[in-house]
């Protein structure tokens, strides 16, 4: 994950999955598995960011409660 100021009143979010990690319907899982675990979590985050996660290889293989566990580990970080 990478954050940077954006000087607005809001966060923006932005996800990469490479084809590395699998066929477009792989990808699209994961994408909407870590957009999931941003918007139940996304109160832990102060306003004014963009976020942008890079999902690595070995993640096609994870279930959501574990992408949660992780999205939060970083949200924790950026406060």
């Amino acid at each position: 994950m990478y954050y940077i100021e954006n000087q607005l009143k809001m966060n923006r979010l932005g996800i990469t999955v490479s084809k590395k990690i699998g066929n477009s319907v792989t990808r699209n899982r994961v994408k909407r598995l870590i957009k999931e675990s941003y918007r139940l979590n996304q109160s832990m985050v102060k306003e004014g960011y963009d976020i942008i996660f890079i999902a690595r290889k070995g993640c096609e293989a994870l279930d959501f409660h574990t992408i949660e566990g992780s999205v939060k580990h970083l949200l924790r970080k950026l406060k």
